[in-house]
C-alpha cells in the first residue's frame, strides 16, 4: 500500500528527530529556571520597584498571548487544543507561531510558521518592546504543548509577565543596585531578552512534543495498516478457499451424475 510507505517515512523522520528534540528540551529546562530566577530577582526587587519606579504593565488593558502550534501533519490534537484556546481568548492580542494554527482569529498582531520564527523573531521582539514600553497589555502569556517526558505532554498556558511574587520568595528581594543610565531602558532590554528566550524555550519544547506525538501516531497508524492488510489477506484466503470448495463440490456433482 502506498499510504504505508508514506507513513513509514513520516515515522522514520520523527524517530530521527525525537531523541534530539527531547535532549534539547531537557537541556532548556535548567536554562529556563536560571533565567526566570534572574528576571524574578530584578523585576520583583523591592528597591527597584520603590526607588526607581520601574516599568509596569497596565492592569486595565487586554493580555498579549503567544500561541505555538506546529507546521506538520500527523500530530493528532496537537494544534486542536491550541486553536481552541486561541478561539476562546476573544479579548486578547495574539502572536501565532505555527502554520496550522488558524489565522481566522481576532486581534492577530503577527503570524509566523515555526520555520519563519527562526529568521523573523526580531519582529516578535519589536512587539514585546512596544507592549512593555507603552504599557499596551496587562500581561504576557504563552500557550503551547509542553513536553514533560515522553509519556507526559499537555497544553500549558504560562504567564511570562508579570512574574508573580510567591509567599516563599516575598522576603528574598533585598538586593540594591547601582544604576548608570536610564533604568527603564536597561530593564526594558532585559525584559525583552528574557521574554525572547522564554519563547525560544517554548518553541524548542513544543518541537519535542510535536515529534513525540508524530512518532506515537505514526506507530499506531502502521499497526492499524498492518491489521487492515492482515484482514485483507484473511478475506482473500477465505474467498479463495470458498472458490476452491465450490469447485470441488461442482466436480463431485459432475462425477456423481456421470456415474448414474
Amino acid at each position: 500500500m502506498r499510504i504505508k510507505s508514506v507513513v513509514k517515512v513520516m515515522n522514520f523522520h520523527s524517530l530521527l528527530r525525537v531523541d534530539s528534540a527531547r535532549k534539547t528540551a531537557e537541556k532548556y529546562f535548567n536554562y529556563e529556571k536560571e533565567l526566570t530566577d534572574f528576571a524574578d530577582n530584578i523585576l520583583n526587587n523591592r528597591n527597584l520597584i520603590l526607588d526607581k519606579k520601574v516599568l509596569k504593565l497596565n492592569k486595565n488593558k487586554k493580555p498579549l498571548n503567544i500561541y505555538i502550534g506546529n507546521d506538520l501533519g500527523f500530530c493528532g490534537n496537537f494544534n486542536t487544543n491550541v486553536n481552541k484556546q486561541a478561539t476562546e481568548d476573544v479579548d486578547a492580542d495574539k502572536i501565532i507561531i505555527g502554520k496550522k494554527i488558524s489565522k481566522e482569529k481576532q486581534n492577530i498582531l503577527l503570524s509566523l510558521t515555526k520555520e519563519e520564527y527562526m529568521q523573523r523573531n526580531n519582529e516578535i521582539e519589536k512587539i514585546l518592546y512596544k507592549t512593555i514600553n507603552r504599557s499596551k497589555n496587562s500581561e504576557i502569556n504563552i500557550i503551547y504543548n509542553h513536553y514533560y517526558n515522553i509519556s507526559h505532554i499537555e497544553l500549558l498556558k504560562k504567564k511570562l509577565l508579570p512574574l508573580d511574587i510567591t509567599t516563599k520568595k516575598k522576603d528574598f528581594y533585598p538586593e540594591d543596585y547601582t544604576v548608570e543610565g536610564d533604568i527603564n531602558q536597561i530593564l526594558l532590554n532585559i525584559i525583552v531578552l528574557y521574554l525572547s528566550y522564554e519563547i525560544r524555550v517554548a518553541v524548542e519544547n513544543s518541537y519535542a512534543s510535536e515529534n513525540v506525538m508524530r512518532q506515537t501516531i505514526t506507530n499506531e497508524s502502521l499497526k492499524k495498516i498492518d491489521e487492515i492488510e492482515q484482514e485483507n489477506i484473511r478475506q482473500e484466503r477465505k474467498e479463495k478457499n470458498k472458490k476452491s470448495f465450490k469447485k470441488v463440490i461442482e466436480n463431485f456433482i459432475k462425477l456423481r451424475n456421470k456415474g448414474k
